[in-house]
């Protein structure tokens, strides 16, 4: 008897409860054990049991078995559906799961710290549930990390998996401080897992770590081209983990399934984040899943696509206190069939609904983990009104996002990594209720798919227990100095609407073929550019040409060979019938920005000094990354009249660095606006 992705003993099941069970067990396969967790129908599922010893700990619900490491917190392995260890057990005790930080002394270099327990401890044992801790207090040595870390894992009483949470600190005293990523990693049995899925569209076979030993190395160490995989079906494609990154806002399941043929059957390790207020950037922040090893991630925090603007950076004496997690590994199986890997994702998605809706769980048993009961909501509406669009009538915030985070300037979220984030997407006519808000103060911020700029209300929020905070109407007014004349692009701070090429035929990743909105995750896009352009720059006819077919997804360098680049102009032309007395707006959003510096001249190519520059700005390195955005940069730019020309006129957009193919910047969104005159309204 095995209920779908909760594996049981059956045999040991039915002997001790007899056939009333079997058929209490077959009613329930397709549904959740949370839905059927009354203390009369839980006790039927075997005990969690916890065995120390004086180097491993063991705990064991009958489902799954995990061995950890003490006074360590490594995860030795985990044990499931006559599996003996899911993790790669050729690799050494602490290689298998375990939690790093990427760290630096402010000035230095980054270097990698593996985090070790050195105290053991057990929080809770009983017949229902375990919870152990592992912890580590600075000890004030100059060279290690200057934090403090807890890592408490948890097993339940008819669970089919392990939640995992660290409690990160720092207190006065401490010196300063950079972390740029914290992380969890588990490496499973590389003989068995070969299967990958991140999403719907997502899933494929994985080459091996030996595919890409002997693979070639591409312009970076992360790309490798396939030349001699050990499946044939890979042959000459690009295996680059950062094809499979994903937004926070959807980096919520990913996994790895193992077709065994042995035992007849296929088991699913799957990662389940079910909250990401711990997440840092916000909601379109990303960062990466699981790729070749085979590896499974949880990227808790990372400066990844966007580079150090977001580091976690702490002053000297600066105190910190956050809880990461706590995130389920969930494993699940079932008898081969026809179509096991989407029985198996269609499982692991079905449980993510399950942990999303006991959001935030009542069993950690840690102090600094608020419980439902200790949170707090926001409600309210956001409402548009520019006075250029509809008759400057107000607008519903469709879809737009709403989140509560750290208090700052207007956008500054997306730079915030200390604090928790709680986002939400309004409904068509703008309604928002931010629910399971943890205590503090708080900005509420916003930004609407479709309309530029960034929202902020200005009132700083205090968020106590149980508190309903009922803001009402929330109007946005954006950017505006007057009515467009023109403009390019969506502003949704993605590059993805306008060109992105076809890959090189002998460069692809064949999951993403055919699938336009993951089109741009494809290697080496950038150096099309220079094909498409190989003498003469791009050139954009406001009211002829189209962004989707004639704007470059990426204003990058040029190649004139021999690893040499250039930087490049791009040319915006439009007409204009009548120029009016005053200033014009260039409103200009960049979606990604990578050591660049973009400069903005009108009418002159050549004009000293330049009419406009951002400076060097941008760490995100997003055209490498297959990123199609990083940070996020609304600029507005002054344009005085006697600047422009009755009849044609040029703007020119010159990213001015050209060391490397991947410095460049992708646009979000151009509107150039006229003088807003009493006589023309």
């Amino acid at each position: 008897m095995k209920r779908m992705g909760l594996t049981r003993k059956s045999g040991f099941v039915l002997c001790l409860f007899g056939i009333e069970l079997c058929f209490l067990l077959a009613f329930c396969s397709a549904r959740s054990l949370r839905e059927i967790s009354s203390p009369s129908i839980t006790s039927y599922y075997p005990k969690v049991n916890l065995h120390v010893e004086d180097k491993l700990v063991m705990m064991d619900n009958g489902i799954i078995h995990v061995t950890l490491a003490r006074p360590e917190g490594t995860v030795l392995g985990i044990s499931y559906n006559g599996i003996d260890n899911v993790l790669e057990a050729r690799n050494k005790f602490d290689d298998r799961g375990y939690f790093d930080v990427v760290w630096n002394v402010p000035g230095n270099h980054s270097k990698v710290w593996r985090v070790y327990g050195n105290k053991f401890s057990v929080i809770e044992a009983n017949e229902d549930q375990v919870e152990v801790s592992f912890s580590r207090t600075w000890d004030m040595d100059g060279s290690s990390l200057p934090i403090n870390v807890e890592i408490r894992y948890i097993l339940r009483r008819g669970s089919s998996g392990v939640y995992i949470y660290a409690i990160v600190e720092r207190s006065e005293g401490f010196p300063a401080l950079e972390i740029d990523h914290i992380r969890i990693v588990f490496k499973l049995q590389k003989d068995r897992f070969h299967y990958m899925a991140i999403a719907d569209d997502r899933q494929r076979v994985m080459p091996t770590p030996e595919d890409r030993s002997v693979g070639q190395r591409l312009d970076y160490a992360e790309a490798v081209l396939m030349n001699h995989p050990s499946n044939p079906a890979l042959q000459g494609e690009v295996d680059d983990k950062y094809q499979y990154s994903c937004e926070n806002k959807d980096n919520n399941l990913h996994g790895w399934i193992n077709f065994d043929t042995n035992f007849n059957e296929s088991v699913g390790f799957w990662m389940i984040t079910p909250s990401n207020e711990f997440r840092n950037g916000g909601p379109i922040h990303q960062g990466l899943t699981s790729h070749v090893g085979p590896v499974t991630l949880n990227i808790l925090h990372t400066t990844h696509y966007a580079g150090k603007e977001i580091t976690m950076a702490f002053q000297e004496g600066e105190p910190f206190k956050k809880v990461y997690g706590p995130f389920f590994v969930y494993l699940n199986s079932v008898s081969s069939g026809h179509d096991d890997s989407q029985v198996l994702w269609n499982d692991a998605k079905q449980q993510l609904s399950e942990e999303i809706k006991s959001w935030p769980y009542d069993f950690p048993k840690s102090d600094d983990f608020f419980p439902p009961n200790k949170r707090g909501t926001v409600e309210g509406r956001l409402l548009i009104q520019d006075r250029y669009i509809k008759g400057g009538r107000f607008l519903y915030g469709d879809n737009a996002y709403v989140g509560l985070a750290l208090p700052g300037d207007v956008g500054s979220w997306q730079r915030q990594s200390k604090g928790y984030q709680f986002w939400t997407q309004a409904d068509k006519i703008g309604h928002f209720q931010i629910k399971n808000v943890v205590p503090g103060d708080y900005n509420l911020y916003a930004w609407v798919p479709g309309i530029f700029g960034d929202y902020k209300f200005d009132t700083t929020i205090t968020i106590t227990p149980g508190c309903v905070i009922q803001l009402g109407s929330l109007i946005y007014m954006p950017p505006r100095n007057g009515p467009t004349i023109w403009e390019i692009g969506i502003p949704d701070r993605s590059a993805a609407e306008f060109y992105v090429p076809d890959p090189y035929p002998n460069l692809i990743n064949r999951l993403f073929i055919g699938k336009p909105k993951h089109n741009f995750r494809q290697y080496g896009l950038w150096q099309r550019y220079t094909e498409l352009y190989p003498n003469q720059n791009l050139v954009y006819n406001v009211g002829v040409s189209d962004y989707s077919k004639d704007w470059f997804y990426a204003h990058v360098t040029r190649n004139i060979g021999n690893n040499t680049f250039r930087p490049t102009t791009w040319e915006i032309r439009f007409h204009l019938p009548f120029v009016l007395r005053g200033n014009y707006t260039l409103q200009l959003a960049l979606a990604s920005a990578a050591s660049s510096n973009l400069v903005v001249r009108f009418n002159n190519q050549m004009a000293i000094p330049q009419h406009f520059s951002t400076g060097t700005i941008g760490q995100d390195n997003a055209i490498a990354r297959h990123g199609i955005h990083g940070l996020y940069w609304p600029y507005n730019i002054e344009v005085p009249s006697h600047l422009l020309v009755e009849g044609n006129n040029t703007i020119y957009l010159r990213q001015a660095k050209g060391l490397s193919p991947f410095q460049g910047v992708m646009y979000d969104y151009i509107r150039l606006e006229r003088p807003e005159t009493s006589s023309l309204n």
